[in-house]
């Protein structure tokens, strides 16, 4: 309690207490001590916050992860295959037939094609197999304690709460990634609120454990973003030698429509023109001139609002592409 009565007498809010030069860097219990003092101060009952952070740990290897992500030479050829096994292919085309009544359900309600929903509840979860094992309430407060990224994990902490004392779960089952994403479709704290739904009606927005709220969140983030069901993300295309690269990214002003791509010398992969529809594009090489091109539509750019990484886009947008092939 001398913390929460220092923090009181000198009227300064946890985060300006802990930023101060002057102080020693405090232990992780003071902090999370000074974290619940703010929390309560922000409409939070005591005795919820004990109870949440009764067995939180600080975890050093939460740390290790985010301070030692692995650096090495990747490219498409090489990641595909890694992230698409013949196996993960297989198993998204029989689980799009399996819950092909559901899907469709969500789908007519957001406006967002089944495969794609499939394809990124692949991606992150692997089917809802691989969720993580972290307590997030003890990962999230081990990254704000950390203080590399303070100011997003203090965000995502306060979320997490939210998420506890909205009901959707319990802080014993509330476990994610080492960074905080959590359940079937890997969204952080904040993203939960935003964009989870309670498509069973329930009462919980359950994206660990209830498929019809995955399903329904992972359409609604993409929908909310800015998906185009009446369209798909792109395809990869030939670009001639000699083409000035400087065209090809995806920021805003660098799309082009596909005529004006088909003029500039860009083909299909197999050399035939591109599909003749008024719609803009975006050319990227997500490794160099000598990789993989590929031509992208606005919903590539609502995967990047999902995950900033190309890699990753291709890897949704080819594995819905294989969904929708059955193969």
């Amino acid at each position: 309690m001398m913390l929460r009565s220092l923090i009181k007498s000198l009227g300064v809010s946890c985060a300006l207490l802990l930023a101060a030069p002057t102080l020693a860097k405090p232990t992780f219990e003071q902090y999370v001590e000074a974290f619940k003092v703010e929390a309560v101060d922000q409409g939070y009952d005591r005795v919820f916050l004990d109870e949440v952070f009764a067995n939180v740990k600080y975890r050093k290897s939460a740390v290790k992860k985010d301070r030692n992500q692995p650096e090495f030479k990747v490219t498409l050829d090489t990641y595909l295959p890694k992230r698409l096994p013949q196996w993960k292919v297989d198993r998204a085309v029989k689980l799009a037939k399996e819950h092909a009544e559901l899907l469709q359900k969500v789908s007519a309600h957001y406006g967002v094609q089944p495969r794609f929903i499939v394809a990124l509840w692949g991606m992150e979860s692997n089917f809802g197999k691989i969720q993580g094992n972290y307590p997030v309430i003890s990962s999230l407060s081990t990254m704000a304690y950390d203080g590399r990224r303070e100011a997003f994990f203090r965000k995502q902490l306060f979320s997490a709460l939210k998420i506890i004392r909205e009901g959707h779960i319990e802080e014993p089952d509330f476990k994610g990634s080492w960074a905080g994403a959590t359940g079937q479709s890997q969204f952080i704290p904040s993203s939960c609120l935003n964009y989870a739904q309670d498509f069973n009606g329930d009462g919980k927005k359950d994206i660990w454990k209830d498929e019809a709220d995955v399903f329904a969140s992972i359409a609604n983030y993409l929908k909310t973003e800015g998906w185009d069901n009446s369209s798909t993300w792109g395809r990869q295309v030939f670009m001639p030698q000699g083409f000035d690269t400087k065209l090809t990214g995806l920021k805003r002003d660098k799309m082009k429509t596909l005529a004006q791509w088909q003029a500039l010398g860009i083909r299909r992969l197999d050399g035939r023109d591109l599909p003749e529809r008024d719609i803009k594009a975006s050319l990227i090489m997500p490794d160099d001139e000598n990789g993989r091109i590929y031509l992208v539509y606005e919903n590539f750019h609502t995967l990047m609002d999902w995950n900033r990484s190309t890699y990753f886009g291709a890897s949704v947008g080819h594995l819905a592409d294989r969904i929708k092939l059955g193969r």
